[in-house]
């Protein structure tokens, strides 16, 4: 599985039942969030004492779905919200790590026009 960069990253910051397994997940995707699963967009769900995350993404023929479990500590997601978030790969990485996204900085975009 190699995840690809240029495509948007949705969290929904609202805990789920985390019993919910890929075609739970893929029908709160469509019915709830109203956005296509099959899009190759990547959803993220989180559990609601923060310890877990789960990763939908449709891969041309069929979804993946990954989950991380953290044995200690928590990860650092934004106030609960029934609005999925769009997120950056940055961003993503961040989350994934522990950190704090909200509190971190993107630099910003440049739209190189002259090349060397």
């Amino acid at each position: 599985m190699l995840l690809p960069f240029n495509t948007d990253i949705w969290l929904y910051p609202n805990p789920i039942d985390f019993r919910k397994q890929m075609d739970g997940l893929i029908m709160l995707v469509a019915d709830h969030l109203k956005l296509k699963p099959t899009s190759g967009q990547i959803f993220l769900f989180r559990n609601k004492h923060s310890n877990k995350i789960k990763l939908l993404w449709w891969d041309r023929n069929g979804f993946w779905l990954c989950y991380k479990r953290l044995e200690q500590g928590r990860l650092k997601f934004p106030a609960k919200s029934d609005i999925a978030m769009l997120l950056t790969v940055e961003q993503l990485g961040w989350l994934l790590s522990g950190l704090d996204f909200a509190d971190h900085q993107l630099l910003p975009e440049v739209k190189a026009t002259n090349f060397y």
